[in-house]
Protein backbone atom coordinates (compact mmCIF):
# COMPACT_ATOMS: atom_id res chain seq x y z
CA UNK A 1 0.00 0.00 0.00
CA UNK A 2 1.47 3.60 -1.09
CA UNK A 3 1.18 5.63 2.36
CA UNK A 4 1.54 8.92 0.31
CA UNK A 5 -1.37 7.90 -2.22
CA UNK A 6 -3.46 6.92 0.28
CA UNK A 7 -3.06 10.41 2.12
CA UNK A 8 -5.62 11.90 -0.86
CA UNK A 9 -9.51 12.04 -0.68
CA UNK A 10 -10.19 12.41 -4.02
CA UNK A 11 -14.33 13.07 -3.60
CA UNK A 12 -13.84 15.14 -0.43
CA UNK A 13 -11.15 17.33 -2.07
CA UNK A 14 -13.75 17.94 -5.01
CA UNK A 15 -16.06 18.75 -2.59
CA UNK A 16 -14.50 21.37 -1.10
CA UNK A 17 -13.47 22.81 -4.37
CA UNK A 18 -16.93 22.88 -5.30
CA UNK A 19 -17.75 24.93 -1.90
CA UNK A 20 -15.32 27.60 -2.93
CA UNK A 21 -16.84 28.20 -6.37
CA UNK A 22 -20.67 29.29 -4.59
CA UNK A 23 -22.30 27.72 -8.07
CA UNK A 24 -26.20 28.70 -7.83
CA UNK A 25 -27.68 25.23 -7.92
CA UNK A 26 -31.14 24.99 -10.82
CA UNK A 27 -30.78 21.18 -10.05
CA UNK A 28 -31.52 19.02 -6.96
CA UNK A 29 -31.73 18.55 -4.14
CA UNK A 30 -34.72 20.72 -3.70
CA UNK A 31 -33.51 22.43 -0.57
CA UNK A 32 -30.94 24.32 -2.02
CA UNK A 33 -28.38 24.10 0.19
CA UNK A 34 -30.77 24.85 2.98
CA UNK A 35 -32.28 27.04 2.00
CA UNK A 36 -35.28 26.03 1.55
CA UNK A 37 -35.56 24.07 4.95
CA UNK A 38 -34.25 25.79 7.90
CA UNK A 39 -35.29 23.19 10.24
CA UNK A 40 -32.66 20.94 8.20
CA UNK A 41 -29.87 23.54 8.52
CA UNK A 42 -30.50 24.04 12.47
CA UNK A 43 -30.46 20.31 12.78
CA UNK A 44 -27.53 19.04 10.82
CA UNK A 45 -25.47 22.44 9.88
CA UNK A 46 -25.54 24.66 6.89
CA UNK A 47 -21.82 22.85 6.02
CA UNK A 48 -23.63 19.47 5.66
CA UNK A 49 -26.24 20.43 4.15
CA UNK A 50 -24.52 22.68 1.69
CA UNK A 51 -22.83 19.59 0.15
CA UNK A 52 -25.63 17.46 0.32
CA UNK A 53 -25.58 17.94 -3.63
CA UNK A 54 -26.64 16.00 -6.93
CA UNK A 55 -24.28 13.93 -9.38
CA UNK A 56 -22.44 16.59 -12.03
CA UNK A 57 -19.41 16.58 -13.98
CA UNK A 58 -16.80 17.96 -10.94
CA UNK A 59 -18.20 15.47 -8.72
CA UNK A 60 -18.23 12.33 -10.83
CA UNK A 61 -21.42 9.77 -10.75
CA UNK A 62 -21.36 6.85 -8.87
CA UNK A 63 -23.71 5.08 -11.95
CA UNK A 64 -20.28 5.30 -14.14
CA UNK A 65 -17.76 6.82 -12.36
CA UNK A 66 -14.70 8.22 -14.60
CA UNK A 67 -13.11 10.79 -12.31
CA UNK A 68 -13.16 11.31 -8.13
CA UNK A 69 -15.32 8.70 -7.53
CA UNK A 70 -13.34 6.33 -9.42
CA UNK A 71 -9.99 7.57 -7.80
CA UNK A 72 -11.55 6.69 -4.16
CA UNK A 73 -12.89 3.15 -5.49
CA UNK A 74 -9.09 2.41 -6.26
CA UNK A 75 -7.55 4.00 -3.25
CA UNK A 76 -10.15 2.16 -1.10
CA UNK A 77 -9.29 -1.43 -3.19
CA UNK A 78 -5.21 -0.38 -2.57
CA UNK A 79 -6.01 -0.08 0.92
CA UNK A 80 -8.31 -3.08 1.79
CA UNK A 81 -5.62 -5.34 -0.62
CA UNK A 82 -8.35 -6.20 -3.19
CA UNK A 83 -8.18 -5.96 -7.16
CA UNK A 84 -10.99 -3.52 -7.57
CA UNK A 85 -13.57 -1.90 -4.78
CA UNK A 86 -17.06 -0.01 -5.25
CA UNK A 87 -18.25 2.48 -2.72
CA UNK A 88 -21.89 1.42 -1.94
CA UNK A 89 -24.59 4.00 -0.38
CA UNK A 90 -27.25 1.32 0.19
CA UNK A 91 -25.66 0.03 3.22
CA UNK A 92 -24.04 -3.74 3.81
CA UNK A 93 -27.68 -5.22 2.64
CA UNK A 94 -26.70 -3.68 -1.04
CA UNK A 95 -23.31 -5.07 -1.21
CA UNK A 96 -24.68 -8.36 0.07
CA UNK A 97 -27.13 -8.55 -2.59
CA UNK A 98 -24.72 -7.09 -5.32
CA UNK A 99 -22.25 -10.41 -4.73
CA UNK A 100 -25.35 -12.51 -4.58
CA UNK A 101 -27.08 -11.52 -7.70
CA UNK A 102 -23.77 -11.29 -9.77
CA UNK A 103 -22.97 -14.77 -8.97
CA UNK A 104 -26.24 -16.66 -8.87
CA UNK A 105 -29.27 -16.95 -11.42
CA UNK A 106 -32.60 -18.31 -10.67
CA UNK A 107 -32.71 -22.11 -10.15
CA UNK A 108 -28.42 -22.23 -8.85
CA UNK A 109 -27.31 -23.29 -5.43
CA UNK A 110 -25.43 -21.40 -3.50
CA UNK A 111 -23.80 -23.34 0.01
CA UNK A 112 -24.44 -20.96 3.31
CA UNK A 113 -24.61 -21.07 6.85
CA UNK A 114 -28.23 -20.66 8.06
CA UNK A 115 -27.45 -18.16 10.82
CA UNK A 116 -26.88 -15.32 7.71
CA UNK A 117 -28.32 -12.26 8.03
CA UNK A 118 -31.68 -10.80 6.47
CA UNK A 119 -29.86 -9.45 3.16
CA UNK A 120 -28.44 -12.89 1.82
CA UNK A 121 -32.32 -14.64 2.02
CA UNK A 122 -33.54 -11.39 0.68
CA UNK A 123 -31.34 -11.66 -2.32
CA UNK A 124 -32.71 -15.46 -2.70
CA UNK A 125 -35.90 -14.56 -2.99
CA UNK A 126 -35.08 -11.56 -5.92
CA UNK A 127 -32.81 -14.12 -8.06
CA UNK A 128 -34.60 -17.66 -7.47
CA UNK A 129 -31.42 -19.15 -5.78
CA UNK A 130 -31.66 -22.50 -4.05
CA UNK A 131 -29.85 -22.64 -0.51
CA UNK A 132 -27.88 -25.15 0.16
CA UNK A 133 -27.43 -24.75 4.13
CA UNK A 134 -24.45 -26.20 6.32
CA UNK A 135 -26.16 -25.73 9.96
CA UNK A 136 -23.59 -24.82 12.31
CA UNK A 137 -22.80 -26.13 15.89
CA UNK A 138 -24.43 -24.54 18.52
CA UNK A 139 -23.08 -23.30 21.25
CA UNK A 140 -25.63 -24.63 23.99
CA UNK A 141 -24.64 -23.12 26.53
CA UNK A 142 -24.12 -19.20 25.18
CA UNK A 143 -27.01 -20.43 23.01
CA UNK A 144 -25.35 -18.76 19.78
CA UNK A 145 -24.60 -20.54 16.05
CA UNK A 146 -20.76 -21.32 15.64
CA UNK A 147 -18.98 -20.95 12.55
CA UNK A 148 -19.01 -23.57 9.28
CA UNK A 149 -16.89 -26.72 10.13
CA UNK A 150 -14.83 -27.49 7.28
CA UNK A 151 -16.19 -31.04 6.60
CA UNK A 152 -19.45 -30.22 6.37
CA UNK A 153 -18.88 -27.86 3.89
CA UNK A 154 -16.51 -30.72 2.05
CA UNK A 155 -19.61 -32.89 2.38
CA UNK A 156 -22.05 -29.56 0.87
CA UNK A 157 -19.81 -29.20 -1.98
CA UNK A 158 -19.34 -32.76 -2.92
CA UNK A 159 -22.96 -33.52 -2.61
CA UNK A 160 -23.73 -30.56 -4.72
CA UNK A 161 -21.48 -30.02 -7.61
CA UNK A 162 -22.92 -28.15 -9.32
CA UNK A 163 -23.72 -25.31 -6.87
CA UNK A 164 -21.96 -21.82 -8.06
CA UNK A 165 -20.95 -20.13 -4.66
CA UNK A 166 -20.21 -20.83 -1.06
CA UNK A 167 -21.03 -17.94 0.91
CA UNK A 168 -19.23 -16.75 4.73
CA UNK A 169 -20.27 -14.53 7.81
CA UNK A 170 -16.25 -13.08 8.54
CA UNK A 171 -17.14 -13.07 11.57
CA UNK A 172 -20.48 -13.70 12.77
CA UNK A 173 -21.82 -10.88 14.97
CA UNK A 174 -20.70 -12.50 18.12
CA UNK A 175 -16.84 -12.62 16.93
CA UNK A 176 -16.90 -16.51 16.03
CA UNK A 177 -15.13 -17.29 12.15
CA UNK A 178 -14.92 -19.79 10.33
CA UNK A 179 -11.61 -21.23 8.58
CA UNK A 180 -12.13 -19.28 4.77
CA UNK A 181 -8.95 -19.51 3.75
CA UNK A 182 -9.78 -23.41 3.99
CA UNK A 183 -13.68 -23.30 2.47
CA UNK A 184 -11.94 -20.81 0.14
CA UNK A 185 -9.21 -23.68 -1.17
CA UNK A 186 -12.03 -26.26 -1.16
CA UNK A 187 -14.98 -24.51 -3.08
CA UNK A 188 -12.35 -23.03 -5.92
CA UNK A 189 -10.80 -26.10 -6.74
CA UNK A 190 -14.90 -27.16 -7.77
CA UNK A 191 -14.81 -23.75 -9.86
CA UNK A 192 -17.12 -22.44 -7.26
CA UNK A 193 -16.85 -18.65 -5.89
CA UNK A 194 -16.79 -17.61 -2.47
CA UNK A 195 -18.41 -14.44 -1.08
CA UNK A 196 -17.74 -12.99 2.02
CA UNK A 197 -20.38 -11.00 4.77
CA UNK A 198 -17.54 -8.87 6.44
CA UNK A 199 -20.53 -6.22 7.46
CA UNK A 200 -18.34 -6.91 10.91
CA UNK A 201 -14.94 -7.21 9.69
CA UNK A 202 -13.27 -4.05 8.38
CA UNK A 203 -10.70 -3.47 11.40
CA UNK A 204 -9.57 -7.16 10.21
CA UNK A 205 -8.06 -5.74 7.15
CA UNK A 206 -6.01 -2.85 9.22
CA UNK A 207 -5.64 -4.52 12.82
CA UNK A 208 -3.43 -6.90 13.58
CA UNK A 209 -3.38 -10.56 15.21
CA UNK A 210 -7.18 -10.56 14.03
CA UNK A 211 -8.48 -13.02 12.12
CA UNK A 212 -7.74 -13.25 8.25
CA UNK A 213 -9.86 -10.99 6.11
CA UNK A 214 -11.71 -12.33 3.21
CA UNK A 215 -9.70 -10.87 0.19
CA UNK A 216 -6.12 -12.15 2.33
CA UNK A 217 -7.92 -15.58 1.92
CA UNK A 218 -8.63 -15.54 -1.38
CA UNK A 219 -12.79 -14.79 -1.61
CA UNK A 220 -13.69 -13.34 -4.33
CA UNK A 221 -16.01 -10.81 -3.00
CA UNK A 222 -16.77 -9.29 0.00
CA UNK A 223 -19.12 -7.31 1.77
CA UNK A 224 -17.45 -4.96 4.25
CA UNK A 225 -19.75 -2.26 6.82
CA UNK A 226 -17.51 0.94 6.96
CA UNK A 227 -19.98 2.11 9.24
CA UNK A 228 -20.37 -0.16 11.56
CA UNK A 229 -16.26 -0.60 12.56
CA UNK A 230 -14.41 1.71 10.48
CA UNK A 231 -16.23 4.99 11.06
CA UNK A 232 -17.98 6.37 7.84
CA UNK A 233 -21.58 7.25 7.92
CA UNK A 234 -24.36 4.76 8.93
CA UNK A 235 -25.42 3.65 5.72
CA UNK A 236 -22.42 3.46 3.50
CA UNK A 237 -20.16 0.65 2.74
CA UNK A 238 -17.53 -1.63 0.42
CA UNK A 239 -17.96 -4.00 -2.05
CA UNK A 240 -14.51 -5.57 -2.82
CA UNK A 241 -13.39 -7.95 -5.45
CA UNK A 242 -10.71 -10.32 -5.78
CA UNK A 243 -8.78 -10.85 -9.20
CA UNK A 244 -10.95 -13.25 -11.56
CA UNK A 245 -14.38 -11.72 -11.06
CA UNK A 246 -15.50 -9.14 -13.91
CA UNK A 247 -16.02 -5.96 -12.42
CA UNK A 248 -17.58 -4.24 -15.61
CA UNK A 249 -20.40 -7.32 -14.82
CA UNK A 250 -20.81 -6.28 -11.08
CA UNK A 251 -21.06 -2.93 -11.87
CA UNK A 252 -24.18 -3.43 -13.95
CA UNK A 253 -25.33 -5.49 -11.43
CA UNK A 254 -25.05 -2.52 -8.47
CA UNK A 255 -26.71 -0.45 -10.83
CA UNK A 256 -29.87 -2.80 -10.69
CA UNK A 257 -30.93 -1.64 -7.25
CA UNK A 258 -28.49 0.75 -5.90
CA UNK A 259 -29.84 4.63 -6.27
CA UNK A 260 -29.24 6.82 -9.21
CA UNK A 261 -28.95 9.88 -6.52
CA UNK A 262 -26.09 8.84 -4.34
CA UNK A 263 -25.15 10.76 -1.39
CA UNK A 264 -22.01 12.65 -1.45
CA UNK A 265 -22.24 12.57 2.45
CA UNK A 266 -21.97 9.15 2.81
CA UNK A 267 -19.61 9.04 -0.47
CA UNK A 268 -17.57 11.54 1.00
CA UNK A 269 -17.70 10.20 4.83
CA UNK A 270 -15.76 6.47 2.77
CA UNK A 271 -13.32 8.40 1.31
CA UNK A 272 -12.33 10.16 4.74
CA UNK A 273 -12.67 6.73 6.36
CA UNK A 274 -10.81 4.89 4.09
CA UNK A 275 -7.83 7.48 4.01
CA UNK A 276 -8.12 7.21 8.02
CA UNK A 277 -7.99 3.47 8.16
CA UNK A 278 -5.35 3.48 5.91
CA UNK A 279 -3.11 5.93 7.94
CA UNK A 280 -4.06 5.03 11.05
CA UNK A 281 -5.72 1.75 11.15
CA UNK A 282 -3.30 -0.08 13.01
CA UNK A 283 -2.76 2.14 15.65
CA UNK A 284 -6.60 2.70 15.97
CA UNK A 285 -7.37 -0.87 16.09
CA UNK A 286 -4.52 -1.63 18.69
CA UNK A 287 -6.22 0.48 20.92
CA UNK A 288 -10.11 -1.22 20.37
CA UNK A 289 -8.57 -4.40 20.87
CA UNK A 290 -6.91 -3.05 24.33
CA UNK A 291 -9.97 -1.55 25.16
CA UNK A 292 -12.27 -4.57 24.66
CA UNK A 293 -9.79 -7.08 25.97
CA UNK A 294 -10.24 -4.63 28.66
CA UNK A 295 -13.76 -5.00 29.27
CA UNK A 296 -13.87 -8.22 29.35
CA UNK A 297 -12.04 -9.07 32.39
CA UNK A 298 -13.33 -6.34 34.29
CA UNK A 299 -16.75 -8.18 33.11
CA UNK A 300 -15.71 -11.36 34.52
CA UNK A 301 -14.46 -10.56 37.47
CA UNK A 302 -17.83 -8.96 38.59
CA UNK A 303 -19.26 -12.75 38.61
CA UNK A 304 -22.44 -13.70 36.88
CA UNK A 305 -21.57 -12.74 33.49
CA UNK A 306 -19.45 -14.21 30.83
CA UNK A 307 -17.94 -12.13 28.24
CA UNK A 308 -15.97 -14.86 25.87
CA UNK A 309 -13.04 -14.25 24.04
CA UNK A 310 -10.29 -16.67 22.41
CA UNK A 311 -11.03 -19.35 24.85
CA UNK A 312 -13.80 -20.41 22.61
CA UNK A 313 -11.66 -21.42 19.58
CA UNK A 314 -11.65 -24.83 18.91
CA UNK A 315 -10.12 -24.93 15.45
CA UNK A 316 -13.16 -26.16 13.49
CA UNK A 317 -16.81 -24.44 14.45
CA UNK A 318 -14.49 -22.05 16.12
CA UNK A 319 -11.57 -21.55 13.83
CA UNK A 320 -10.75 -17.82 15.19
CA UNK A 321 -12.32 -15.17 17.14
CA UNK A 322 -12.74 -11.32 16.75
CA UNK A 323 -11.23 -9.95 19.95
CA UNK A 324 -12.98 -6.68 19.24
CA UNK A 325 -16.81 -7.83 19.98
CA UNK A 326 -17.65 -7.36 23.44
CA UNK A 327 -20.27 -10.59 23.24
CA UNK A 328 -21.41 -11.31 27.34
CA UNK A 329 -23.58 -14.23 28.14
CA UNK A 330 -26.28 -12.81 30.82
CA UNK A 331 -28.75 -15.95 31.69
CA UNK A 332 -26.48 -16.85 34.82
CA UNK A 333 -27.87 -13.59 36.51
CA UNK A 334 -31.44 -14.58 35.72
CA UNK A 335 -31.83 -12.34 32.77
CA UNK A 336 -32.13 -12.39 29.16
CA UNK A 337 -29.94 -10.37 26.85
CA UNK A 338 -32.56 -8.26 25.73
CA UNK A 339 -33.78 -7.30 29.35
CA UNK A 340 -29.57 -5.91 30.63
CA UNK A 341 -30.16 -4.30 27.04
CA UNK A 342 -33.55 -2.55 28.31
CA UNK A 343 -31.73 -1.68 31.80
CA UNK A 344 -28.97 -0.16 30.25
CA UNK A 345 -30.71 2.30 28.13
CA UNK A 346 -33.55 3.13 30.43
CA UNK A 347 -31.58 3.52 33.65
CA UNK A 348 -28.09 4.20 33.22
CA UNK A 349 -28.37 5.80 29.44
CA UNK A 350 -26.22 3.23 27.54
CA UNK A 351 -26.94 1.99 24.11
CA UNK A 352 -25.56 -0.99 23.03
CA UNK A 353 -25.60 -3.03 19.88
CA UNK A 354 -28.06 -5.52 20.72
CA UNK A 355 -29.69 -8.14 23.76
CA UNK A 356 -31.27 -11.08 22.56
CA UNK A 357 -32.49 -14.39 24.42
CA UNK A 358 -28.89 -14.81 26.08
CA UNK A 359 -26.45 -12.31 25.45
CA UNK A 360 -25.45 -9.09 24.87
CA UNK A 361 -22.86 -7.31 22.30
CA UNK A 362 -21.45 -3.46 23.48
CA UNK A 363 -19.87 -2.49 20.03
CA UNK A 364 -16.74 -0.92 20.60
CA UNK A 365 -14.74 0.40 17.68
CA UNK A 366 -12.64 3.44 16.47
CA UNK A 367 -14.15 6.28 18.46
CA UNK A 368 -14.71 4.68 22.30
CA UNK A 369 -13.35 5.91 24.85
CA UNK A 370 -11.75 4.34 28.24
CA UNK A 371 -13.96 6.21 30.37
CA UNK A 372 -17.13 5.09 28.39
CA UNK A 373 -15.92 1.48 28.82
CA UNK A 374 -15.52 1.92 32.75
CA UNK A 375 -19.26 3.63 32.85
CA UNK A 376 -20.54 0.10 31.16
CA UNK A 377 -18.49 -2.20 33.47
CA UNK A 378 -19.71 -0.07 36.73
CA UNK A 379 -23.89 -0.27 34.97
CA UNK A 380 -23.19 -3.94 34.68
CA UNK A 381 -22.08 -4.72 38.05
CA UNK A 382 -24.96 -2.04 39.51
CA UNK A 383 -27.48 -4.59 37.01
CA UNK A 384 -26.13 -7.76 38.86
CA UNK A 385 -25.87 -6.48 41.91
CA UNK A 386 -29.81 -4.82 41.71
CA UNK A 387 -31.72 -7.51 39.15
CA UNK A 388 -30.24 -10.91 39.62
CA UNK A 389 -32.75 -13.65 40.07
CA UNK A 390 -33.28 -16.93 39.74
CA UNK A 391 -32.09 -18.28 36.08
CA UNK A 392 -34.71 -20.83 35.66
CA UNK A 393 -37.27 -21.13 33.29
CA UNK A 394 -35.27 -19.07 30.77
CA UNK A 395 -34.83 -20.29 27.10
CA UNK A 396 -31.85 -21.01 25.57
CA UNK A 397 -30.71 -20.61 22.26
CA UNK A 398 -30.66 -18.04 18.93
CA UNK A 399 -30.59 -20.57 16.10
CA UNK A 400 -33.39 -23.25 15.41
CA UNK A 401 -32.09 -25.67 12.60
CA UNK A 402 -35.12 -25.04 9.75
CA UNK A 403 -36.71 -27.53 7.80
CA UNK A 404 -36.61 -25.90 3.96
CA UNK A 405 -39.30 -27.13 1.94
CA UNK A 406 -39.19 -25.02 -1.14
CA UNK A 407 -36.86 -21.89 -2.24
CA UNK A 408 -37.51 -18.53 -0.76
CA UNK A 409 -38.76 -16.98 -3.83
CA UNK A 410 -41.24 -19.64 -4.59
CA UNK A 411 -42.64 -19.37 -1.16
CA UNK A 412 -42.39 -15.71 -1.29
CA UNK A 413 -44.85 -15.03 -4.44
CA UNK A 414 -46.98 -18.05 -3.59
CA UNK A 415 -50.59 -17.68 -2.50
CA UNK A 416 -50.87 -16.79 1.28
CA UNK A 417 -52.44 -17.16 4.14
CA UNK A 418 -52.64 -15.27 7.49
CA UNK A 419 -52.51 -17.46 10.89
CA UNK A 420 -52.10 -17.00 14.31
CA UNK A 421 -48.64 -17.50 15.12
CA UNK A 422 -49.41 -19.89 18.40
CA UNK A 423 -51.12 -22.25 15.28
CA UNK A 424 -48.86 -21.83 12.50
CA UNK A 425 -46.93 -24.99 13.90
CA UNK A 426 -47.02 -27.62 10.79
CA UNK A 427 -47.47 -24.57 7.95
CA UNK A 428 -44.93 -23.40 5.29
CA UNK A 429 -43.55 -19.68 6.71
CA UNK A 430 -44.08 -17.47 3.38
CA UNK A 431 -42.47 -14.48 4.89
CA UNK A 432 -39.42 -13.86 7.34
CA UNK A 433 -39.48 -13.65 10.96
CA UNK A 434 -36.62 -12.09 12.98
CA UNK A 435 -34.96 -10.12 16.08
CA UNK A 436 -33.03 -7.19 14.68
CA UNK A 437 -30.56 -6.71 15.60
CA UNK A 438 -29.20 -8.92 14.80
CA UNK A 439 -31.14 -9.56 11.12
CA UNK A 440 -30.87 -13.32 11.54
CA UNK A 441 -34.15 -14.70 10.60
CA UNK A 442 -36.04 -17.30 12.73
CA UNK A 443 -38.18 -18.11 9.80
CA UNK A 444 -37.37 -17.65 6.14
CA UNK A 445 -39.69 -18.22 3.54
CA UNK A 446 -40.25 -21.77 2.32
CA UNK A 447 -39.35 -23.02 5.78
CA UNK A 448 -41.88 -25.47 7.75
CA UNK A 449 -42.88 -23.38 11.12
CA UNK A 450 -42.24 -26.68 13.83
CA UNK A 451 -43.22 -26.00 17.23
CA UNK A 452 -40.09 -25.11 19.15
CA UNK A 453 -39.72 -22.27 16.54
CA UNK A 454 -43.09 -20.90 17.68
CA UNK A 455 -42.35 -21.30 21.32
CA UNK A 456 -39.25 -18.86 20.53
CA UNK A 457 -40.90 -16.22 18.68
CA UNK A 458 -43.44 -16.15 21.43
CA UNK A 459 -40.26 -16.28 24.11
CA UNK A 460 -38.53 -13.55 22.38
CA UNK A 461 -41.80 -11.54 21.81
CA UNK A 462 -42.82 -11.60 25.60
CA UNK A 463 -38.93 -10.61 26.91
CA UNK A 464 -39.05 -7.36 24.53
CA UNK A 465 -37.01 -7.99 21.23
CA UNK A 466 -37.66 -6.24 18.53
CA UNK A 467 -39.45 -8.78 16.10
CA UNK A 468 -39.30 -7.38 12.32
CA UNK A 469 -39.86 -9.61 9.02
CA UNK A 470 -43.55 -9.95 9.36
CA UNK A 471 -47.00 -8.30 7.77
CA UNK A 472 -48.78 -7.93 11.08
CA UNK A 473 -46.85 -5.30 12.50
CA UNK A 474 -47.51 -6.68 16.25
CA UNK A 475 -46.37 -10.26 14.83
CA UNK A 476 -49.34 -11.86 16.15
CA UNK A 477 -50.14 -13.50 13.11
CA UNK A 478 -47.29 -15.21 10.25
CA UNK A 479 -48.65 -15.39 6.33
CA UNK A 480 -48.09 -19.21 5.63
CA UNK A 481 -48.69 -20.85 1.98
CA UNK A 482 -52.45 -21.34 1.48
CA UNK A 483 -52.06 -24.40 -0.05
CA UNK A 484 -49.41 -26.78 2.18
Amino acid sequence: MDRERQKKAPIYEALEEFKKKRVVPFDVPGHKRGRGNPELVQLLGEKCVSLDVNSMKPLDNLCHPVSVIREAEELAAEAFGAASAYLMVGGTTSAVQSMILSVVKAGDKIILPRNVHKSVINALVLCGGIPIYVNPEMNQKLGISLGMQVEKVKQAIEDNPDAVAVFVNNPTYYGICSDIKTIVQLAHARGMKVLADEAHGTHLYFGKNLPISAMAAGADMAAVSMHKSGGSLTQSSLLLLNKGVNTDYVRQIINLTQTTSASYLLLSSLDISRRNLALRGEESFAKVVEMAEYARREINSIGGYYAYGKELVNGDSIFDYDVTKLSVYTRDIGLAGIEVYDLLRDEYDIQIEFGDISNILAYISIGDRIQDIERLVGALDDIERLYKKDSSGLLSGEYISPKVVMSPQKAFYSEKVSVPVEASSGRVCAEFVMCYPPGIPILAPGEMITDDVVQYILYAKKKGCSMQGTEDPAVDHLMVLANI
